[in-house]
């Protein structure tokens, strides 16, 4: 890698410099932008790097609050091919350090840009320095499951159709936060459980076996999408104990396709 690299958006960048990259590269204090745009960015990359993200604390966990970005961020984890931790004194500028070169990265108008320097003797510098941060920072604790993970054991726990409107509901939201901010992941499976008839049981045992939520998390939810006119239950008896519950839509949003159910679950919930 010699070249400076100027593009549209930072993605562009990083992919280049991961195309021209091998080894291990620390992302040093990346934007709230930056670090969403690595984690997509990375899976659309043939022969990845291994990638050390080193960021304040909140940064990190402003991003990975919305489950798209955490789910999709998790599967690189999994895969050994992203690693997290805390940065305690971040510098002034946003970097990326590679075997061979640093990039700053710098963003002006509708451009932006990766400053690079191939100076050995700057680029063995900023390696060993980075290299003590890494070893003394803190690891980032990512507790959302792999987007991967969860597709899987729906489709395998619950059944393949709710598999399938789970993944056109989450593709139809920008971001996936809850709290006003698209829908949680929670309230996602929710309602494509009850657009398929399922059993909040059923639904709440795979959430908390996969790592979701807990039981307690998708029964809270359950009570806010009905009393948001969402979601309404059948029982159902069994042999013994009490009887399960069967989660239906509301008659008025039960002919909805997945984006209009998107976002007049929005509208109820967070109005």
């Amino acid at each position: 890698m010699s070249s400076n690299f100027l593009e549209a958006d930072v993605g562009s960048v990083l992919a280049g410099v991961f195309r021209d990259s091998s080894g291990v590269v620390y992302a040093v204090n990346p934007t709230r932008e930056t670090i969403s745009e690595l984690i997509f960015g990375l899976h659309q990359v043939g022969a990845r790097p291994t990638v050390r993200l080193l960021a304040p604390g909140d940064p990190i966990k402003d991003v990975l609050a919305d489950f798209i970005v955490a789910g999709h961020a998790a599967d690189l984890v999994d895969a050994g091919t992203l690693e997290l931790r805390v940065l305690a004194d971040a510098p002034e500028a946003s970097l990326l350090v590679t075997e061979s070169a640093v990039v700053s990265l710098v963003a002006a108008d509708d451009r932006v840009g990766g400053l690079t320097t191939t100076d050995e003797a700057f680029v063995d510098d900023m390696r060993g320095r980075y290299e003590r941060e890494w070893t003394d920072a803190e690891a980032y604790s990512l507790r959302t499951p792999p987007l991967s993970a969860v597709r899987e054991t729906l489709a395998a726990d619950i059944g393949a159709d709710t598999a399938e409107d789970f993944d056109g509901l989450l593709d139809s939201l920008d971001v996936a936060k809850g709290d006003g901010e698209g829908l949680g992941e929670v309230a996602i499976a929710l309602l494509v459980a009850a657009r398929n008839g399922q059993l909040l049981y059923d639904m709440s045992k795979w959430g908390e076996d996969v790592g979701l939520a807990s039981k307690a998390t998708f029964s809270r939810m359950k009570t806010r999408l009905e009393d948001g006119g969402l979601v309404t239950t059948e029982k159902v008896p069994i042999d013994v104990g009490r009887p399960r519950l069967r989660l239906r839509l509301a008659e008025d949003v039960r002919d909805l396709d997945l984006p209009e159910l998107g976002t007049v679950a929005q509208e109820r919930l967070y109005e």
